[in-house]
């Protein structure tokens, strides 16, 4: 596990280690699993795919599905602020797609990606609980409702002002 990110790579191993054991023994031990991997560390290494293979007695490429087939596991650190824009079919007709190109053009990145100074993460989410007030998106824990270019061009600018230095 060599490639973990944080100041103590063995404490970061001997934590990973701990959840999988207290998850191994559990029914559908899987996504449980993964979910507390990713709560631990912000995100699921690929060094630890072999050791919930080993500990679940399931092959790699099994493991390796479930993470590629769920969206909300992230392979690498999350930026210092994660924006997530709502892809459900209310936000949608009411222009989440123009957000989406709007954002992936002001960052420089995709979905699932960071920009390159760790400022932004940039996620879709299939549903923010806000559709009365389509189109949504949320940044960090903060839903924002009634979207628009004008207001997440500013709240983008906001976020990226505060990163720089002074």
């Amino acid at each position: 596990m060599s490639n973990l990110v944080g100041a103590d790579r063995e404490s970061d191993q001997a934590a990973l280690r701990a959840i999988i054991e207290v998850h191994r023994a559990m029914p559908g031990a899987m996504l449980p699993l993964l979910h507390a991997i990713q709560g631990q560390m912000g995100w699921v290494p690929a060094e630890v795919v072999p050791l919930i293979s080993d500990a679940l007695n399931v092959s790699r490429a099994e493991v390796q599905g479930v993470l590629d087939f769920y969206h909300d596991f992230r392979r690498a650190p999350a930026g210092r602020h994660v924006l997530q824009i709502c892809r459900a079919e209310s936000c949608q007709a009411m222009g989440s797609y123009r957000l989406e190109a709007q954002a992936r053009d002001i960052l420089g990145i995709n979905f699932h990606q960071t920009t390159p100074d760790g400022a932004l993460t940039l996620e879709p989410v299939y549903c923010l609980g806000n559709c009365a007030c389509s189109p949504a998106i949320r940044i960090d824990d903060a839903i924002y409702g009634r979207m628009d270019p004008a207001t997440l061009d500013a709240l983008i600018g906001d976020l990226r002002d505060a990163q720089a230095p002074a």
